[in-house]
């Protein structure tokens, strides 16, 4: 979702926002905005489109002096994109400038109750609403407005804020949406995320719901919803800033496609011990694994496509019903829930604003929560039972890719992990998954060493209206990542279906020239797929075929075009599958010239419902 970055200390605030902003921009914006206290007052420049734009309006920041100050890029969801309607949002009298990012629920509510006392607003945003409520009760002390106001407030938010009475504090809190503290010599930080102030410290605080934090150049203090002072831990990033630049690829998207197999590595190789899975610190006991009667996985987007290849691989190794919900879906089906489940949550940020309240609903009927997530310390971290940390560093580009390997990884380390506690798989299949699970990175690095064969093909077809990916079984779960990578990026209509529904409506679709790119890695339903892939072609279809090695021979036969991977666990197919497919979307992307690491309306962090 939106960015955040706010400075204070010693030297000159605007090119320090400006450059955290940058650090940002993954996060998808369709505006940008900076406040800067100085000697004349509280001083607010904001506009609508990239940041390139606001950069300019402020020289690279020279133009706006002051060593206070907020800055944020907005993704519009209350309010089209303005310059007005950008954040910062300035209350009514001027006293209280406020970045947000969230969604306030009640805003309409509280903005009408405001109004109807001769509050004017300006803007169409739902944050202008805080900034409002803050100066209406604001009678001195800044820490008890604030508390008044989240208490009225509903939804999520985190929030900077500076008052035109304190120009030596900094203000900041959350509630269901990311936000941390950075800690400098004489300098502090707010940013709803690492990289827009690692080049300034390592040293962070996370903030949790409803938590204060207050800003002087040389302090940061603590309060809970109470004004209650409280204890924080700070915690030491420890990887580098080299891991949020580019590094020599043209983008973030190509380079952390190429680092799958490093972030495999990482993810698999230390929970490998004596042959056997361990997995960090969790407390599930053979015992509650035992009396697991039913397993959800809830997730969005890319990591939902993760537990639809989980599906397949606890069912048949573990013989336990799997159910997989979209999280906006979940809670409002009336799932049915209790003690015996086991609730597996998948999330990159850990933030994901419909993931979380999945997860509150779950473990209010009593369920197990077990996540999977990339950014220790997240909301969704910190409430689970246990947590599983996919270790697969920064991942910049709006479109995942390391991501869902990493997940996927995961994922088969949980499966294995079970199926030895419960003994439902023999020795001799064990030792052959565990095998395949180690040579996961290296096979993954055979993938996209051929990049000049799907380079090629991308070229021929970039222009395509449409596109479609059929697969079976394992195949269907890739061919709907596959499909979303292509969207995202390259803004072509594409869908992935089940192959075996092709004559059920979708082959009404296919006519001359469209173009089918057929999955048909998993060697038990190769030949119903063949079938398949006759079907499109005898309506006109042009065919991209991926197969394991040896079957290449009967893929040339059936299909246009052909790429290959190397052999390996069916249900882990996936891993290697998606690799020349997100090479595809990016080459078409390329070709296209979109804005590969930050398509339109898309977010990183969806921290909204």
């Amino acid at each position: 979702m939106c960015g955040i970055v706010g400075y204070i200390g010693e030297e000159q605030a605007a090119p320090i926002l400006l450059n955290g902003l940058q650090k940002l921009e993954y996060r998808g914006y369709d505006s940008a905005g900076v406040a800067v206290y100085n000697s004349t007052g509280l001083h607010v420049v904001k506009s609508k489109g990239r940041l390139s734009v606001l950069e300019g309006i402020l020289e690279g920041g020279k133009s706006l002096p002051g060593t206070v100050g907020i800055g944020h890029t907005r993704w519009a969801t209350h309010g089209a994109p303005s310059d007005v309607n950008s954040h910062p949002q300035v209350s009514d009298g001027g006293k209280f400038v406020v970045v947000h990012n969230g969604i306030i629920e009640n805003y309409l509510e509280l903005k009408n109750r405001l109004m109807g006392r001769g509050v004017e607003f300006a803007s169409d945003t739902d944050t202008e609403v805080v900034a409002q409520l803050l100066e209406y009760y604001y009678t001195g002390d800044v820490l008890e407005a604030i508390q008044k106001v989240i208490a009225r407030v509903e939804g999520s938010y985190a929030l900077g804020i500076l008052c035109a009475d304190c120009p030596e504090k900094l203000f900041a809190v959350r509630k269901d949406s990311p936000l941390i503290i950075g800690v400098g010599q004489g300098e502090n930080f707010i940013a709803s995320d690492v990289p827009a102030i690692l080049s300034y410290t390592r040293d962070i605080y996370r903030l949790k719901d409803r938590e204060i934090a207050v800003l002087t150049r040389e302090s940061i203090a603590f309060y809970n919803q109470e004004l209650d002072p409280i204890q924080k831990e700070p915690e030491r990033i420890q990887w580098d800033i080299d891991a949020a630049e580019k590094g020599g690829y043209e983008h973030f998207m190509m380079k952390e496609i190429y680092e799958q197999p490093e972030a495999l590595r990482k993810t698999i190789s230390p929970r490998i011990r004596e042959g056997k899975i361990v997995l960090d610190d969790i407390t599930l006991t053979r015992e509650q694994i035992q009396n697991i009667r039913k397993v959800c996985i809830v997730a969005c987007g890319t990591a939902y496509h993760v537990g639809v290849v989980a599906k397949y691989a606890f069912e048949r190794l573990l013989k336990i019903p799997l159910e997989v919900d979209v999280a906006s879906e979940f809670r409002y089906r009336e799932p049915i829930l209790d003690e015996n489940t086991l609730v597996i949550i998948i999330s990159q940020s850990g933030e994901t604003a419909d993931t979380l309240a999945a997860l509150r609903m779950a473990k209010a009927k009593g369920c197990r929560i077990l996540s999977i997530v990339n950014v220790v310390g997240s909301t969704i971290a910190n409430e689970s039972d246990d947590v599983l940390y996919t270790w697969a560093g920064p991942e910049i580009a709006v479109a995942s890719t390391k991501a869902y390997s990493t997940q996927l990884a995961v994922i088969y380390m949980i499966v294995l992990y079970m199926a030895d506690q419960l003994g439902s798989v023999s020795q001799e299949e064990m030792a052959q998954y565990m095998a395949d699970l180690q040579r996961l990175p290296d096979l993954a690095a055979e993938c996209l060493q051929d990049k000049e064969t799907i380079q090629y093909f991308a070229s021929q077809y970039f222009n395509a209206h449409d596109m479609y990916f059929i697969g079976r079984n394992v195949d269907y779960a890739a061919s709907l990542e596959a499909s979303l990578k292509l969207k995202e990026i390259s803004y072509i209509h594409s869908e992935a279906y089940t192959a075996g529904e092709l004559k059920h409506g979708p082959i009404s679709l296919i006519e001359d020239g469209t173009l089918v790119i057929a999955i048909a890695t998993y060697e038990k339903l190769f030949d119903k797929m063949m079938s398949n892939v006759r079907e499109v072609k005898a309506r006109g279809a042009v065919v991209l075929g991926i197969t394991v090695q040896d079957k290449e021979e009967a893929l040339k036969q059936e299909t246009d075009f052909q790429f290959c991977v190397p052999k390996i666990t069916d249900f882990m197919l996936p891993s290697l599958s998606i690799l020349p497919l997100q090479l595809f979307a990016y080459y078409v992307a390329s070709m296209k010239g979109c804005d590969i690491d930050k398509p339109r309306n898309l977010a990183k962090s969806v921290t909204v419902e």
